[in-house]
C-alpha cells in the first residue's frame, strides 16, 4: 500500500517537473539518462526519442535538474493528529478552514469547525450571535398560527378570529351563523353578538334567527340599526300639539295634568284644567256629570242661609236661598237671628211672630171687637151692647118686645 503511493506521488512530482519546469527538461538535450543529467536526488526518465526528463522522486520536492529535497511528508500518517499533510508538509488543518467568527479544532488531521456558544450559523461559513426569533424560522407551529419567542422557548398560538390546536393547526371560529350560539352571528369568521347590529342608541328587544330585533327608545327618532337620536334638544324642536321638550322628548304637558273626565287648555306650556259645562267636580281629581245637589254646592246664598233645589219661573232647576230658622234678612245676602223663635222667649202679651215679639192683637180681631192680649194669644170681645163674632164681626144688638100674655 505504502509503495503504490510513493509511486502516484512520484508520479505527481513528474509531472509537475515537466508542466512546470519544461525548459530544465529540455536543457538535458538529447544526451539520454546517461552522464547523469539531472539533479541531485533527482529521477531521470528517457521519454519517446531518448529525450531525457527529471523529476523529483515521491516524497521530495525542488528543482530536479538542480537538487530535489526530501519533503517532511507523504500523507496525514506522517503527521502529528492535529496536523495534515500538505505538499509534503505537516501544517495546522485549521488555516483557512473554518468561517468567520468560529472556532476550529484539529482532530485527525481534519479542521472541525463550529460556532462559540451563544452564536450559530454555518461555521464553514460564518457565525452570528443567535437571535431567539430564529426559533421561529421555520416556524414549529401549525397552519393560522403565529409563534412567538416566550422565555426563550418557541410558543405557538391560534391566530385572531382562529380556534384549535396551534400545533397541528388552526381554524375559523365559524364559517357560517350556524357554527354560533342562538344569540350569536358568524361575522368575518368570528362569533359576535347579534345585538351588536344595533346602531346608537338603540336597545336590543330581541334575537330571531341570529339576528337582533332592534327598536329605538320611546320618544327617540331614526333608525334603530344606524343610530337613535333624542325627537328634541330644546321647546321649539317640537311641534304645536306637542310644544314641550322634556328629556329629548317632545310632549304635551296636558298629558296626565288633570283629572279624569276634565278638559284641559294649554296657555303657553301650562296647562289649564277645568270641567266641561254639563259637569263638575275638583278638574286636578275627577269631573262628573252634574246633580240637582250640586246647585247648592258651592252655597250660593249669604251667610245665615241655606239653599235648596228649586225651579225658576220657567221650570229651569234652579238653588232657592232661605235664612236659616230663627233667622230674617235677605237670604242672597245676609240674613241675622230673630228677636225670637218661640212664645216663650216673649212677655206674656206678646207672640214671637216671624221671629219678632208682637202684639198678638194687630189685625186679630174683627173691626169694632176689643182686643186683650193675654198668654201670648189674642183675645177678642165684642163691645158691649154688640154681639157676634168678635174674630169675624160684631153688630148692634137688636131688642124685640116680649108679649106677655095672661
Amino acid at each position: 500500500m505504502m509503495e503504490q503511493r510513493h509511486q502516484l506521488l512520484g508520479l505527481t512530482f513528474m509531472v509537475l517537473a515537466i508542466v512546470a519546469l519544461p525548459q530544465l527538461a529540455i536543457a538535458a538535450q538529447s544526451y539520454g539518462c546517461s552522464g547523469s543529467p539531472c539533479g541531485v536526488n533527482a529521477v531521470c526518465q528517457e521519454a519517446a526519442g531518448g529525450r531525457p526528463v527529471c523529476s523529483c522522486p515521491p516524497g521530495y520536492s525542488g528543482n530536479p535538474l538542480t537538487h530535489c529535497n526530501r519533503g517532511e511528508c507523504l500523507d496525514n500518517v506522517d503527521c502529528r493528529g492535529d496536523l495534515q499533510c500538505k505538499d509534503n508538509r505537516c501544517v495546522n488543518p485549521c488555516v483557512g478552514a473554518c468561517g468567520i467568527g468560529s472556532n476550529c479544532d484539529a482532530r485527525n488531521h481534519v479542521a472541525v469547525c463550529s460556532c462559540p456558544a451563544g452564536y450559530n450559523g454555518d461555521p464553514y461559513h460564518a457565525c452570528h450571535l443567535n437571535d431567539p426569533e430564529e426559533q421561529c424560522h421555520p416556524s414549529p407551529c401549525g397552519v393560522n398560527t403565529k409563534c412567538e419567542i416566550i422565555n426563550g422557548v418557541p410558543t405557538c398560538s391560534c391566530h385572531h378570529g382562529y380556534l384549535g390546536n396551534p400545533l397541528s393547526g388552526c381554524r375559523h371560529e365559524c364559517e357560517h351563523d350556524g357554527d354560533c350560539s342562538s344569540r350569536d352571528m358568524c361575522s368575518n369568521f368570528k362569533c359576535v353578538p347579534s345585538c351588536g347590529q344595533c346602531g346608537s342608541g338603540a336597545s336590543c328587544k330581541t334575537v330571531s334567527n341570529h339576528r337582533a330585533v332592534c327598536e329605538c327608545p320611546k320618544g327617540y327618532i331614526g333608525s334603530a340599526y344606524t343610530e337613535c337620536r333624542p325627537e328634541c334638544y330644546g321647546d321649539s324642536d317640537c311641534p304645536a300639539g306637542r310644544p314641550a321638550c322634556f328629556y329629548g322628548i317632545c310632549k304635551n304637558t296636558c298629558d296626565g295634568a288633570c283629572g279624569v273626565g276634565a278638559d284641559c287648555n294649554l296657555r303657553g306650556l301650562t296647562p289649564v284644567c277645568s270641567c266641561p259645562r254639563d259637569m263638575t267636580g275638583d278638574p286636578f281629581i275627577r269631573c262628573r256629570p252634574f246633580t240637582k245637589e250640586d246647585l247648592c254646592d258651592p252655597n250660593p246664598c249669604g251667610s245665615n242661609a241655606i239653599c235648596v233645589p228649586g225651579h225658576d219661573n220657567t221650570g229651569r232647576e234652579r238653588p232657592v236661598c232661605n235664612c236659616l230658622p230663627g233667622h230674617t234678612g235677605n237670604p242672597l245676602t245676609h240674613c241675622t237671628r230673630g228677636e225670637c223663635l218661640s212664645n216663650n222667649e216673649c212677655p206674656d202679651h206678646r207672640a214671637c211672630i216671624n221671629y219678632q215679639c208682637i202684639d198678638p192683637c194687630i189685625g186679630k180681631c174683627a173691626t169694632g171687637a176689643s182686643c186683650e192680649p193675654k198668654a201670648h194669644l189674642a183675645v177678642c170681645r165684642c163691645p158691649p151692647g154688640q154681639s157676634g163674632d168678635a174674630l169675624v164681626s160684631c153688630r148692634q144688638t137688636r131688642t124685640f118686645p116680649v108679649a106677655k100674655y095672661h
